[in-house]
């Protein structure tokens, strides 16, 4: 290997946001932090979990649910 050209790898402290976990792990970074680990997310706990989704049908859905109009055929 070239010295000189690689970055700096050492310890590095994870932080979970969600519900506060932290481990220690190796990275060029100096701490991480994540929306989810494995002591939260649903797919490791078994648990379901709530999850915001906004997208393009849920937002058309919301928008005509109430509109009361039908469509018109000839």
């Amino acid at each position: 290997m070239k010295k000189g050209i690689h970055p700096e790898y050492h310890r590095c402290k994870v932080t979970c946001v969600n519900c506060g976990t932290t481990f220690e792990t190796g990275s060029v970074l100096k701490e991480i932090r994540v929306e989810s680990c494995s002591n939260c997310h649903s797919f490791y706990t078994g648990k379901a979990g709530t999850i915001v989704s906004d997208g393009r049908i849920d937002r058309f859905n919301k928008k005509y649910a109430n509109s009361g109009k039908k469509a018109e055929s000839k």
